[in-house]
Order: C-alpha cells, then structure tokens, then sequence
C-alpha cells in the first residue's frame, strides 16, 4: 500500500505528465489534410435537402432523395437538412406534412447519425433543421439530443451571431470534440434558446428554393441582422422542381429526380455558383443543398471549389 505522500506524489506527477503530453492533433479533416487548417467559414460542404426523405419509388413525389441518410453520409454529404412536425406527440421528420412523408422520429434519426459520427472520428458535419411549428429548443430539442447522446458532440460559438471569417478550424473543432454545427429556421433566438441551437439566418443567408428555372437565377432570399449580408456564410439552394398544374388543378410543385444528373453536374453547379459568388465578396458558397446526392457529380465539385 501507498502512503497518503506517496500517492499525492503519484497522482502530481501523472497529472504533470498528461498535461505535458501534447493533445493529439487531427491530421485529416473530412477527409483531407488540407481542410484541417481551413476554417469551417471558408469550406464548400454538400448537403443532402429533405435528408430523411429517400425512396425509389417513382410515385413517391414527396421524396427527395433516392438514398437514406447513412448512405448520403458514406457518400460525402456533410450537411443534413430536415423539416419537422410533432405527429401523435412526437417530434418527426415530415415533408410538409406527415401525412405525405413521415420520415420517423428526430431521435431515432439522431441516433443514426450519432452512429456515423463515432465512427467517424475526424468528420465536422452541419444539421439544418427547419422549425416550421416553433417546438421550443429547450423543452422539445433539447431532450431530444440528450437522449441521442448528441449534446456533447455540438459547437457552442463564444457568441451569436458569428462573423463568416471568425468560425474555428475544422481541426479546432475535431480536436475540441465539438464537431456537430446546428442551425435552425425559426426559433432559436427566444427566451429558451439552448447555446449550441444556433439561429441560421443572422448566419447564414440562403437563395431562393423550390426553383424551377434551370438557370437558377442568384438572389438573397433570407437573411437577417445584425451582420451584415457579406459577413454571413451562405447556402445555395441547388435543387430543380416541377410544377404539376398539368395533371393537379392549382399546380404542386415537386422535385425533378429525372433532370439530377444534370442539375447535380459540374456545368449547372458552377454556373449557379458563378451568378452567387459577387453577392458574397467573390467567397464560394459554404453549403450546396441538393436533392438526390447519389446523382451527378456534386462531391468532385466541391473538391474543386475547396482548391482539393
């Protein structure tokens, strides 16, 4: 047995020794080495819009992806955006409404991408959810991610709103274990904020959606203060749609899943990129949302727009 002295030396000693040992540094960064000296302010991420809603089926108009969320991950996606709605009490990823796509719980969801996550310890991904119903984050989200064991994982900035050249490194937020980013739509700057719910548009501005114009035409479309726009991170909306007024009396508009490969491909992302860039001091977008990820040539682009 130790003395009472010679277990306090013990113990001095190998907190002096572990704070002597450098903190492992990641040296791969989603990916790449060379991302991980980038800040996360200044990266091109592909996104996967309506995440949760994968099908195959044709006659599935209210799907917009083809592949579910571990396969959009496995392919490079490192942005995840969803809608909720509460369906029989119960927070939901739905588009529109559950009714048309009831794509399960937010738990159940989180919990699978937890699951990438651990295994993927060198990877900084972005959530994007859409608040559509004001659930609150404190006493509705919140929970939602303790249970996920989601929490510890989130980026909390030391203030809000945070400057587009003053994001950490993505190897800052691998090493610090922090390496989840979360906005939301609506709702996040009331009175029962939570620190790592972060509200997107004094962030992040976005161009119009549901477009269908193949040109897609480069506008702010929402955004607020008190940055000004040009300080802000942005999202381009790259998804085409179609207008059923055709076949539905009022008009539905839908996703194109035909045209993917297309609206997907290196001429139509570019030009879309090219038409927003002046809008945001000649900086490439931050985050590229798009339907049908498993189409087109969307991650070679980004590798592109990220100088890789």
């Amino acid at each position: 047995m130790f003395s009472r002295s010679t277990w306090s030396l013990l113990c001095f000693g190998t907190l002096a020794l572990s704070a002597a040992i450098p903190k492992k540094r990641a040296t791969v960064c989603n990916g790449h080495a060379e991302l991980c000296d980038r800040s996360y302010g200044n990266v091109t991420f592909i996104g996967a819009h309506d995440s949760f809603a994968f099908s195959t089926d044709p006659l599935a108009l209210a799907a917009d992806q083809h592949v579910d969320v571990a396969t959009q991950l496995s392919l490079g996606a490192r942005l995840l955006q969803a809608q909720s709605h509460v369906n029989n009490g119960v927070l939901h990823f739905c588009h529109t409404s559950c009714l048309l796509f009831d794509g399960g719980s937010v738990q159940d969801y989180l919990t699978g991408v937890k699951s990438f996550l651990d295994a993927n310890p060198n990877e900084v991904l972005t959530l994007l959810f859409t608040n559509p119903e004001n659930q609150s984050p404190l006493n509705v989200w919140k929970p939602i991610f303790d249970a996920a064991n989601m929490t510890d994982l989130m980026y909390v900035p030391p203030s809000i709103p945070v400057n587009q050249s003053a994001w950490p490194t993505l190897g800052e937020m691998i090493d610090a274990g922090t390496r989840v980013v979360m906005f939301m739509d609506a709702g996040a700057d009331g009175s029962d904020s939570v620190p790592f719910i972060l509200p997107e548009f004094q962030m992040v501005w976005e161009t119009p959606f549901s477009n269908t114009d193949d040109t897609f035409p480069c506008s702010i479309n929402r955004t607020s203060g008190p940055l000004p726009d040009i300080d802000h991170m942005y999202l381009i909306n790259h998804s085409l749609n179609k207008n059923l007024a055709s076949f539905i009396p009022g008009g539905v508009i839908v996703s194109d899943p035909s045209d993917a490969p297309t609206t997907n491909g290196n001429a139509s992302i570019l030009a879309n990129v090219a038409g927003c860039t002046p809008l945001a001091g000649n900086r490439n977008p931050n985050f590229l949302l798009l339907d049908f990820v498993d189409e087109g040539t969307a991650f070679a682009v980004a590798g592109q727009l990220n100088g890789l």
